[in-house]
């Protein structure tokens, strides 16, 4: 991969792109209230967690995914380490200092092969965090985003639209739909595209995500995915989140549409971005699970810093 240049493909807005009206005003000054107002965080201590207990190595054949809070993994697939949205920040704007600590000290991260960026929204995309990283690490962000990368020195930027992919070493990268928007600034709004990404043809990485469509075309075109790793947090209140988040239940119904055979949690138990109680996100999907009759062995409600590894 080489720096990303100038692409004339790409529209200025993405709008079009949207499954749903952007929030308006209304629902803006309601999200700001629940983060201005968040819940109690007297339960921030029942947040399952791990204190760094290091990456283990993934056996022959074997992938191991890593769980650092939020929407943040370390992924060692195929010889490779990938972070997904990586945020190590103790705060980040606009909202009130993360409940947990990140699952795994930067300073235990091997170099990072990949870094996968699914949206520019500040819980996603972190500059204190991404600063941190050598220049030469290789980028894959969605269309119209390389260039933030670029500006910052960032050397080996990719972008992508949806149904794009790259390849690094042997594992390729399949960028893909969401139902969700972006904006980084007032003047930027879906500037920049958004999405998840499909890796290896084996891990889907939902990103942020609102209920629709896009997931059963996901399970179509990336039959046999292993696991998916779904947001389940961040869902309260209704009115205002649905069109961008799932909650626990379309989290599992999105499982179930992208067919994969197992499915981690995420984007909860870390930042408080909305109205539901912080245990609420773990409770309700492990509820939904079984109500449906799955696998129990199917959920990984993951605690943070918690590892998992999955075979061929």
């Amino acid at each position: 991969m080489s720096q990303t240049i100038d692409a004339p493909q790409w529209p200025d807005s993405f709008k079009e792109r949207l499954a749903c009206p952007l929030p308006d005003f209304r629902e803006l000054l309601s999200i700001a209230w629940h983060q201005a107002f968040p819940p109690d965080h007297e339960d921030a201590d029942r947040i399952p967690l791990l204190r760094d207990g290091g990456l283990p190595r993934p056996a022959p054949g074997e992938s191991v995914v890593t769980w650092v809070g939020h929407a943040s993994f370390v992924l060692q697939v195929r010889g490779l380490t990938v972070l997904t949205d990586p945020v190590w920040s103790r705060k980040i704007p606009g909202v009130r200092c993360r409940v947990t600590p990140p699952g795994l000290a930067w300073s235990r991260l091997p170099r990072i092969d990949a870094v996968l960026i699914s949206h520019n929204h500040y819980d996603h995309l972190d500059w204190p965090t991404i600063r941190r990283l050598p220049r030469d690490t290789p980028i894959l962000a969605p269309a119209r985003l390389g260039q933030w990368f670029v500006k910052r020195g960032f050397r080996q930027v990719t972008e992508l639209d949806w149904w794009e992919s790259a390849t690094v070493g042997q594992v390729t990268f399949d960028f893909v739909p969401a139902n969700h928007w972006s904006r980084r600034t007032v003047w930027d709004t879906c500037r920049t595209l958004w999405g998840g990404w499909v890796i290896d043809g084996s891990i889907y990485f939902a990103g942020d995500t609102g209920y629709g469509d896009c997931l059963s075309e996901i399970g179509t075109r990336y039959p046999g995915l292993d696991l998916a790793l779904m947001p389940v947090g961040g869902y309260e209140p209704r009115w205002t989140m649905k069109a961008a988040h799932v909650n626990p239940a379309e989290a599992v119904r999105g499982f179930l549409d992208v067919g994969a055979e197992r499915m981690a949690t995420m984007h909860w138990g870390t930042f408080i971005l909305s109205g539901e109680p912080l245990l609420a996100p773990l409770e309700t999907t492990r509820a939904s699970w079984l109500d449906l009759g799955l696998p129990p062995d199917g959920l990984w409600d993951l605690a943070i810093g918690e590892s998992r590894a999955f075979g061929p």
